[in-house]
């Protein structure tokens, strides 16, 4: 299962948008960017637990 979370994350890092990089504020990202962040955070969390 570990290894089915990194190749995920890998794709998740050549596909989706970066917004640490864009410096983007919780606050006021739209719902979209909240579902990415999310997505990004579940998948990079079940990489480093397992």
């Amino acid at each position: 299962m570990t290894t089915l979370f990194k190749i995920i994350a890998r794709i998740n890092k050549g596909i989706l948008p970066s917004f640490t990089k864009q410096q983007l504020d919780p606050s006021k990202a739209k719902k979209w960017q909240l579902a990415v962040l999310a997505w990004r955070y579940y998948v990079t969390s079940r990489c480093i637990n397992q």
